[in-house]
């Protein structure tokens, strides 16, 4: 199958969707691939090093003529008269970006395969996880970088000073990104305090990987309280590739202190902070409320080359089965099946439909995501 791999160009998106070590192994697995020129120049990886492995590197029309599009982020409006009955397999996290991609989509019949819908046997997201640890890490960094007081913030440093604790970092979710935070939070000596729905969960996690954190059940009243005197929070919500719910209200944001900072990795499905909005890597933060917002919509590009190689670990046998069969995997393989998000004009993943109020585009298919 030829397999094509068109440049990034979301804001500062450094990443690119296969590395040359992992286009090597494909090719020899009988495959070809075309890669755009400088697609992985970001993240370490140049043109000669693909051009080692057999890769043609070619123009951006080329890479998105292939039969098999593999790529990092949805695709931008400029992208979309690309669209052509090709299979596109990235991050497209539908029922968080405006509807008109997946109005292309239909339109263009483009077979989508959402990283972030693909689940494994045990129901586990491992395309979506290495991504959600580095963003879940980046999290805390980035909040602790804006509650410095030259960035707007309200001069709390989390971290300990002489064996006390200073900071109060609240975390609403306590999945692959709430834990990372949480951790990343717990390390630099903040006071943590994590929010969960499930208590039997919630106990495991505190006795195996934050012992040092404190855990709330997640209700809008507790979640009201531990805001009141929070230092940071960190919107950390998922609902499977569905529009992530507004956990935080903007009464909830009114209440913080001038200064607070909010970070809301949802964002890319919505955001679960009300006052949220999307922002960029060149333009990552602003202030409502006194509030300080980073809602950055692709954080892990900030950091291109560990989350390159993370990624291509996670989704090279998923382009190996895909490459191996052409559609049928879609079929027959379960995995893939969670993944589908539109096919032959219709949305095949109901979150997604329910989501971007498009039932009525909807179709539930026996390999497809019910």
């Amino acid at each position: 199958m030829k397999i094509g791999v068109p440049k990034e160009i979301k804001d500062n998106e450094g990443r690119v969707a296969i590395t040359p070590a992992g286009a090597s192994h494909l090719i020899q697995q009988g495959h070809s691939l075309v890669v755009e020129m400088d697609a992985g120049a970001i993240s370490g990886f140049d043109d000669a090093q693909y051009g080692q492995t057999g890769v043609r590197m070619v123009s951006a029309a080329e890479a998105w003529a292939a039969d098999l599009v593999v790529k990092v982020k949805e695709p931008a409006p400029s992208e979309y008269h690309y669209l052509d009955r090709q299979m596109v397999f990235t991050f497209f996290h539908l029922a968080g970006v405006d509807p008109g991609l997946t109005l292309e989509l239909l339109k263009k019949n483009t077979t989508a395969i959402a990283y972030e819908t693909l689940e494994d046997s045990r129901g586990r997201l491992p395309i979506l996880a290495p991504m959600s640890a580095i963003a879940g890490n980046m999290a805390t960094l980035m909040g602790s970088y804006y509650l410095a007081k030259f960035n707007q913030g309200k001069g709390v440093q989390l971290g300990k000073v002489l064996g006390k604790r200073h900071g109060k970092v609240v975390v609403i979710g306590d999945g692959v990104v709430g834990q990372h935070a949480a951790q990343v939070a717990c390390g630099m000596g903040a006071n943590v305090f994590v929010a969960g729905i499930n208590p039997a969960f919630m106990q495991k996690i505190h006795s195996t990987v934050l012992p040092e954190a404190s855990f709330f059940l997640s209700t809008p009243e507790n979640i009201t309280e531990h805001l009141l005197d929070a230092d940071l929070a960190v919107g950390a919500i998922l609902c499977r590739g569905a529009h992530a719910p507004k956990v935080i209200s903007e009464a909830m944001i009114m209440s913080l202190a001038e200064g607070s900072v909010v970070v809301d990795v949802s964002i890319d499905q919505g955001g679960c902070i009300e006052t949220s909005r999307p922002t960029t890597h060149s333009n990552p933060i602003f202030i409502k409320h006194g509030v300080v917002h980073y809602c950055v919509t692709n954080m892990p590009g900030a950091y291109p080359r560990t989350s390159t190689i993370a990624l291509m670990d996670a989704t090279l046998p998923y382009i190996l089965k895909i490459a191996d069969r052409g559609k049928e995997p879609l079929m027959r393989d379960k995995g893939l099946a969670t993944a589908v998000n539109t096919l032959d004009g219709a949305i095949t993943c109901k979150a997604v439909a329910v989501g971007l109020g498009m039932l009525d585009k909807y179709e539930a298919r026996p390999y497809a995501s019910t």
